[in-house]
Formats: structure tokens, sequence, C-alpha cells
């Protein structure tokens, strides 16, 4: 929190046993979800009453991950590290509790780092899905279902980067070819 123009640490949340790799924040601002190194999807809510934060739900994962982000307030995806399907969790609405409901096949590799963040632009329902030496553009429909439209491969894994947040542009750099690239977004 800021106070006379100095940044003080609020609150520490020390749930997580080993590295922490992925954040994201919900639309409302209430809901934080983090993935790390030691196997575990935290959620964590702000509580109403004192604005402190609590872990409502530890969910263990087989394969840890570097890479998690809100869809909206009831959906996130999760990209366990290196493999060839990314994992869909939804609120289950009667008991409030994150369950995994589906895979998405995504393009990846063997070998990832985690400088790249797992990205959903909500004025495109886009994902931006990186995964071991692939950028996976993946569209979400109103039903639900997960579609993807685009895998784009680099010549190797040490890959950074993310998308504008208009979705306009993706802005990555390689370590192959040594450049900065920049895509436009182009409605087929």
């Amino acid at each position: 929190m800021k106070q006379n123009q100095q940044w003080l640490c609020q609150q520490t949340i020390t749930d997580h046993t080993s590295s922490v790799y992925g954040l994201s924040i919900n639309q409302q601002q209430n809901k934080v979800i983090s993935c790390g190194c030691d196997g575990q999807i935290l959620i964590i809510e702000q509580s109403q009453q004192d604005s402190k934060w609590i872990v409502i739900q530890k969910i263990k994962v087989e394969t840890y991950g570097q890479r998690i982000c809100f869809i909206n307030d009831n959906v996130f995806i999760f990209q366990p590290y290196c493999k060839e399907q990314m994992h869909v969790y939804e609120m289950n609405n009667i008991n409030k509790q994150y369950l995994k409901t589906k895979d998405i096949i995504v393009k990846g590799g063997t070998i990832d780092n985690c400088l790249f963040p797992q990205q959903y632009i909500k004025s495109k329902c886009l994902v931006v899905n990186r995964n071991g030496k692939y950028v996976n553009l993946i569209r979400t429909k109103e039903n639900g279902e997960f579609k993807t439209e685009q895998s784009i491969e680099f010549g190797n894994y040490n890959l950074f980067g993310c998308m504008s947040d208009d979705g306009q542009y993706l802005i990555t750099w390689d370590y192959s070819s040594n450049e900065i690239q920049i895509r436009k977004y182009n409605e087929i």
C-alpha cells in the first residue's frame, strides 16, 4: 500500500513452499491466483470485512506450472510445465471451489522458462499461451469452448514477450533470431 510517497508491505502470503512463477488478479480485483514450483495453485480472496487477503483454496497439481490467468471471475487457465495441454478450471456454483473441467491441446516443448506471462485479452476473447518454443493464440467462444487459432513456433525456448493490452500487437524476443519482433493482429 502507498503511504506518504512510499510503498509499504501490507501483507505477505506464505502458503507457497517454493518459487512462485505465475500470478493473476480477477476483473473485480478481489481474487488472486498463483502457481509455482511447489505444485500448488492458490486461490486468494480479499476479505470484505478487513481487506486482508485469505487463501480460500489450495489445488494440488500433478505437474507444476509457470503460467496462470483468469478468463473471468469464474474461470481460469493454467499451463503445466512443458505439457501439451492447458487446463481450464471453473468455479462450482454450489461449493464455490474451482475444479479442473477441461484440457485444451496446445503446442509445446521439453524446456521452458517463466519469463513470458499467460494473458487473456478480453476485447479479442484471446488467450496468449506460451509453452516451450511456441506461442499459442487461442480464441474463447461464448459457449465456453476454446479454439486454437494460431501456433507460432520460435527457434528456441528462450522466448520472451507479451501482447499489448488492446490485443493489436504481439511483441517477442527470442534467442535464435536475437531480434525484437512485432506482429500485428489481422482479422481474417
